[in-house]
């Protein structure tokens, strides 16, 4: 079988697609492909991030490396059998809906973004917990988070006029929208370190390995379907969480 991951010319076009929507972000499904191929390409996308990720990595830690907390804690309260449940399948799925889900707008998409946005907010900001931890919030965060959903996709539904000009919007700002949505994944990565001014200060720099993979996953969530961004966030932290239990 041809496999394109040997060649050098196939991450030549990979990047220039990935540059190309960058440069002007559109908000249309590639119809030409087949599911193997986007199977490749998010693969292929995979490894080039790879290639650019580890020496970036290596100048940004050289410049200001602060310490994880999030995945330090996660692993001192997990076995290595949940921290994988949790790091691998339970997380990125949470961030693709809250992240990527809706940037192809339907009324469940936004619903259910909003939705798990908002026990984002109210785990980070109003009760200043960790979104793994079951303590006495959790509940309460949970049904706000399910409840914000529910009542925005009753909303949506019952009102067309609203649905659509939600959707017109949607289509005219979609350069906005995608941006905003890396960025803000980017940013709220945040929270995984101490909180100080000199982490604020570093914020674009030392989170510049999760806006590669926001600016990847948003191009493939739009082009080939929202299944692929999952599978290349889950490979992503499979490959972080497994370095983290080897060297643990």
């Amino acid at each position: 079988m041809d496999y394109p991951f040997i060649k050098p010319q196939y991450y030549f076009s990979l990047l220039k697609d990935i540059i190309n929507f960058i440069k002007k972000p559109v908000n249309l499904k590639n119809q030409n492909k087949s599911t193997k191929f986007k199977i490749y390409d998010t693969i292929g996308l995979f490894i080039l991030k790879l290639l650019f990720l580890i020496p970036l990595s290596v100048i940004i830690g050289s410049i200001h490396d602060p310490e994880n907390l999030t995945k330090s804690n996660m692993a001192e309260r997990f076995s290595p059998l949940v921290l994988l449940l949790m790091t691998v399948v339970i997380l990125p799925t949470l961030e693709e809906i809250c992240f990527r889900l809706s940037l192809r707008f339907k009324p469940i998409y936004f619903a259910l973004s909003s939705g798990v946005f908002s026990y984002y907010v109210l785990t980070k900001i109003v009760f200043q917990t960790k979104l793994s931890v079951a303590d006495d919030s959790f509940l309460l965060r949970c049904l706000g988070a399910i409840g914000l959903a529910v009542l925005t996709y009753l909303i949506l539904q019952s009102s067309s006029f609203l649905k659509r000009k939600l959707g017109e919007f949607w289509e005219n700002n979609f350069f906005w929208i995608y941006y905003i949505s890396c960025l803000s994944f980017a940013w709220i990565h945040v929270f995984n370190y101490e909180f100080n001014w000199l982490n604020i200060l570093f914020l674009p720099l030392i989170t510049i390995p999760q806006l590669m993979s926001a600016i990847i996953s948003g191009y493939t969530r739009v082009s080939f379907g929202f299944q692929y961004p999952l599978l290349f966030h889950m490979f992503t932290n499979l490959m972080v969480t497994s370095l983290l239990l080897l060297n643990g």
